[in-house]
């Protein structure tokens, strides 16, 4: 099935099928002939041909009167008459015709693709099946000018159904062939170029934008490995051309950025390429209007929040945490933390990202210049309410306030640092003592989950099952559920603002440690647990300069 055939094909007006022949052909030929040149020649060459031979002529005296005519006009004239001589009869187009031949070409499409998949080692079983399929084709592309674009979003319509997941899903092997031609044949930018050509404004034209990216999505959920190739044949740069267009929000819009998500998931080249097309101030400017506004509606909600995702994924990306910082990032979402709306639990969230590991070094920077410390710190003494209005739990507001303030404690040098850490003095030492409660918080949550699974370890031993590593990992999921990551990080902020060289940090945590039973003893194991699963991803240098900086903090604490 040559699908990039059909959406790019551009007919030659020159050619004309060849005419069956019929009985009455010959006269019916020789009567109109006249009309059918004139109708052949350009406006000049009618005003010739009329000056010369007259309008009210019969064909018999057209044809007297053409010796007459000069070389060249006759020349053309000939020229016209043979082309007519191959001319069709076309019958009328109409909508039903289109539907009755979109039909067929599903059909002989299906039969096509069912033989194709049964008898993959023999063509000769489905060949008769390819050429029917061809015969369509060339039929759907004789009856221009009736507009393609029908016919492209009814080829739309049936990759979407063929490439539908679950459909997918039923047959992998065959799954696999449809996938693998479809991508050989280019068909992400031959289906960018239809969208291009579509009008929103129409709606079956806005349709065929939807079932577009719907066979995208299928595809990419099938094989995500294809999302760098898509977004590189112009799927990236249609997606961001679109989120930024002046239109109303509609279901197009959010399946944009949807889609938009989906290809920086997991996908440094897809980030990159983002990166360089000022993607990220793209995003910037699409969510600034939910800066001092609430979405309107639930689905609006599930746009910002695709939008915000995407840029949390970019933000893995080191290139483009200068790209955030010159485009003001910081900025808006310190706004968006102060303005309390909806957007205020997902600003805190690109924050997070923003600003951790040693990329995140000069946004640490010039968040503590914007007065940023001014906006966390609230936000770290008491979880705001409204966080669960918009689906967020307290546990995750937490971890992310936590990261950033960590974050900021690795990251800020000279009088940023002091700034921060004086902020732990303030007000007789409030944030310490906030700190410490949360320490206590988390760390019983935790013990509780290790004690529920040493119980199911030692049920296990004595049922003579073996501790694979999948079960290893299934409890450790579950000991970060508990908040076992949370605590790390309360955990770290306390042996940093301890080796401070601020005495009076150092004495208020242990003093609060000392009188509520706690032992420094827990502390260091749970920093060394976590120095051991620290710089996943990152080269080994960096990983045992960190492990090494880590542990000296501990041996001091």
């Amino acid at each position: 099935m040559d699908v990039g055939e059909l959406l790019s094909y551009q007919p030659d007006r020159g050619a004309k099928r060849p005419r069956e022949e019929d009985g009455g052909g010959a006269a019916g030929e020789e009567d109109t002939r006249g009309g059918k040149q004139l109708k052949g020649m350009g406006v000049r060459e009618l005003a010739r041909y009329r000056e010369a031979a007259g309008e009210g002529n019969e064909e018999g005296e057209i044809m007297g009167d053409m010796e007459e005519l000069t070389g060249d006009r006759k020349k053309i004239l000939e020229k016209l008459m043979d082309q007519d001589e191959d001319e069709p009869e076309t019958e009328p187009v109409d909508e039903s015709s289109v539907k009755k031949m979109i039909l067929t070409f599903e059909k002989r499409s299906y039969k096509n693709q069912e033989l194709r998949i049964k008898f993959p080692d023999s063509p000769e079983k489905f060949m008769e099946s390819e050429l029917d399929l061809n015969d369509i084709i060339q039929e759907m592309h004789a009856y221009y000018p009736y507009p393609l674009l029908h016919v492209a979003i009814a080829v739309v319509d049936l990759l979407q159904e063929l490439t539908d997941i679950d459909t997918l899903h039923e047959s992998e092997e065959g799954a696999e062939v449809l996938i693998d031609a479809l991508l050989e044949g280019q068909v992400v930018a031959l289906l960018v170029q239809n969208m291009e050509r579509l009008d929103e404004q129409v709606k079956e034209e806005a349709d065929g934008i939807y079932n577009t990216l719907a066979i995208i999505e299928n595809m990419a959920e099938f094989r995500p490995g294809l999302c760098t190739e898509a977004a590189q044949q112009g799927l990236m740069q249609w997606l961001l051309k679109r989120i930024k267009a002046k239109m109303p929000f509609d279901a197009n819009k959010l399946y944009c950025s949807e889609i938009l998500a989906i290809l920086l998931q997991n996908n440094d080249n897809t980030r990159e390429l983002l990166g360089e097309m000022d993607g990220i101030d793209v995003l910037l400017q699409q969510l600034s209007v939910f800066k001092r506004h609430n979405p309107a509606t639930a689905e609006e909600q599930e746009m910002m929040e695709n939008l915000f995702d995407a840029l949390c994924s970019c933000l893995m990306l080191p290139a483009n945490r200068d790209r955030f910082l010159r485009g003001e990032g910081l900025q808006l979402m310190n706004l968006m933390l102060r303005e309390k709306k909806m957007s205020r639990t997902s600003a805190l969230k690109v924050l997070d990202h923003g600003m951790i590991g040693p990329e995140g070094a000069d946004n640490c920077h010039k968040f503590v210049d914007i007065l940023g410390l001014r906006t966390i710190f609230p936000l770290f003494m008491k979880t705001p309410k409204k966080m669960k209005k918009t689906g967020t739990s307290e546990k995750e507001h937490e971890e992310h306030v936590c990261s950033i303030i960590a974050s900021m404690l690795r990251n800020l040098k000279s009088q940023q640092r002091s700034r921060l850490l004086n902020k732990f003095t303030e007000n007789d030492c409030e944030k310490v003592d906030r700190l410490m409660e949360m320490h206590f918080k988390y760390l019983e949550g935790v013990q509780q989950a290790d004690k529920r699974i040493e119980g199911e370890k030692h049920d296990m031993v004595r049922r003579g099952e073996i501790l694979d590593d999948s079960m290893e990992d299934e409890f450790y999921l579950r000991r970060l559920d508990a908040g076992l990551f949370v605590l790390q990080l309360i955990c770290y902020i306390m042996v940093e603002i301890s080796n401070s060289g601020i005495s009076q940090l150092q004495q208020r945590v242990h003093q609060i440690l000392n009188l509520r039973g706690g032992s420094v003893k827990v502390v260091r194991h749970i920093m060394r647990e976590y120095a051991e699963s620290i710089g996943d991803g990152k080269s080994n240098e960096f990983k045992e300069a960190e492990q090494k900086r880590i542990m000296d903090l501990v041996e001091n604490f």
